[in-house]
């Protein structure tokens, strides 16, 4: 029994063994996770595994990794949970070898099959785990990224008035990308005054006022004034207990106070229009 005979196994029989396979991970998802798969998924991944042990030349070359990580890479994308595709690659290999010796009698079957079929699935299996992850570790990175770029933005509201609303606990990394953020878009918006809206963000402690007191004193040094809104009662007495001194900034309640004051700083209103 050698590779290859397991190969043309594979070769010969793809088709039922894609289904097998895609109900191996049916199986398996039904008692393992909760996560929600479509047929047409299960199919996917099915028919994608069985075309890489088909074309498995051995030899790990580029076009072969290339090619389990864009599996890797679909599978994370679909969500297929990592300990699913694990579970389900290594029943599937047993799942083999009950198929190649079905109709075998007992006495002859060969088990040194089943060390040819490990021999030759199992580096495919564990490149497709480490292709996983890797995928996965980037996809996180990249999202990431983008929650870091929406979670500071500053959005023109008036003409030079622009509004940063924070939502969420703030840490050195996040201030440090809120002060990227406010700097770059005072300049871009020609921002006169700048809001920050604190209404989303649950705790304001000593660290929290520390990074929006430089966050003010920057955004007056580039020549625009900063007013703090969103100051629930709550806030505003952990900032009296801190003993935290925000009497350099203007500080409003609700962000409909701030505007009504920014508007007046630029020397505008509100009006009604009669009708």
């Amino acid at each position: 029994m050698s590779n290859q005979a397991v190969l043309k196994f594979i070769s010969e029989n793809q088709n039922v063994l894609a289904v097998n396979l895609a109900d191996i991970l049916k199986d398996l998802n039904s008692n393992m996770t909760n996560v929600k798969l479509t047929e047409h998924m299960y199919e996917t991944i099915s028919n994608e595994y069985i075309h890489i042990l088909m074309n498995e030349s051995g030899d790990g070359n580029e076009k072969s990794i290339d090619t389990i990580y864009q599996f890797s890479s679909k599978a994370v994308q679909l969500g297929v949970p990592l300990k699913l595709l694990s579970s389900g690659l290594s029943a599937f290999w047993k799942h083999l070898y009950y198929e190649m010796n079905k109709d075998v009698p007992e006495d002859q079957q060969c088990y040194d099959l089943i060390w040819e079929i490990d021999k030759f699935i199992e580096p495919i299996n564990s490149e497709i785990l480490n292709q996983y992850a890797i995928s996965w570790e980037k996809t996180v990175a990249l999202q990431k990224v983008a929650l870091q770029e929406l979670s500071a933005p500053l959005i023109p509201v008036f003409e030079n008035i622009t509004v940063m609303p924070l939502v969420g606990t703030i840490d050195t990394e996040r201030a440090k990308k809120i002060m990227e953020n406010l700097l770059s878009g005072v300049v871009k918006h020609r921002s006169e005054v700048v809001l920050i809206d604190i209404t989303g963000v649950p705790v304001v402690d000593t660290m929290v006022a520390h990074h929006i007191m430089q966050a003010s004193e920057a955004v007056r040094l580039v020549g625009a004034k900063c007013l703090l809104v969103g100051i629930r009662p709550e806030i505003a007495q952990t900032i009296v207990n801190l003993g935290i001194d925000l009497t350099q900034v203007i500080t409003k309640n609700t962000l409909q106070k701030g505007i009504q004051t920014a508007l007046e700083m630029t020397d505008r209103k509100i009006v009604s229009l009669e009708e």
